[in-house]
Formats: C-alpha cells, sequence, structure tokens
C-alpha cells in the first residue's frame, strides 16, 4: 500500500508532503487498517478550513480524499502524523 500525504496552508503557506510505501513493513497491517478508515470517513472534495489552518490531502493507492484542520478525526490525525514523521 502506497500512502502519500499533502499538507498546505498554516500561517506561512508552505507545502509539505511525505509518503509511506508499507511493502514488506512487519506493521503494514495496522497502517492498512488505519488507511481503510480513513478512506472511509473522508471527502472527495477539499473542505473549507480555518483562517492558517492546514488542509490535506491523503491519496492511498490511487483514492485522494481531503479533510481540514480543525475538523480531523483521530483516525485522520494519526495517519497524517505517521506519514509525515516516518514518510520521505
Amino acid at each position: 500500500m502506497h500512502i502519500q500525504v499533502t499538507r498546505t496552508g498554516g500561517f506561512a503557506g508552505i507545502e509539505r508532503r511525505a509518503e509511506v510505501d508499507t511493502a514488506g513493513r512487519a506493521d503494514a497491517h495496522e497502517w492498512h487498517a488505519l488507511a481503510e478508515r480513513v478512506l472511509s470517513v473522508g471527502r472527495g472534495t477539499p473542505p473549507d478550513g480555518v483562517p492558517d489552518g492546514f488542509s490535506y490531502r491523503i491519496t492511498v493507492d490511487g483514492r485522494t480524499v481531503y479533510c481540514a484542520d480543525p475538523r480531523l478525526t483521530d483516525e485522520q490525525r494519526a495517519l497524517i502524523r505517521r506519514v509525515l514523521r516516518e514518510g520521505a
């Protein structure tokens, strides 16, 4: 599974992008379960954000959903944090 997160917005408006390929990872099942939950609640179009807030595009194996601060679910927040921390 290939997971990509793109974060835009914020005070400086700087885009940040990271991706993780779960192939061969010992914790791949955890990533897959989390990604599937995020896809199931995500929006197909970018939501309205708040001034200086972050907006996110999450793509999992070609399926894209959008979300924005401050209305992130716990699963969205967890996946975004993991990908941005561990991704290249």
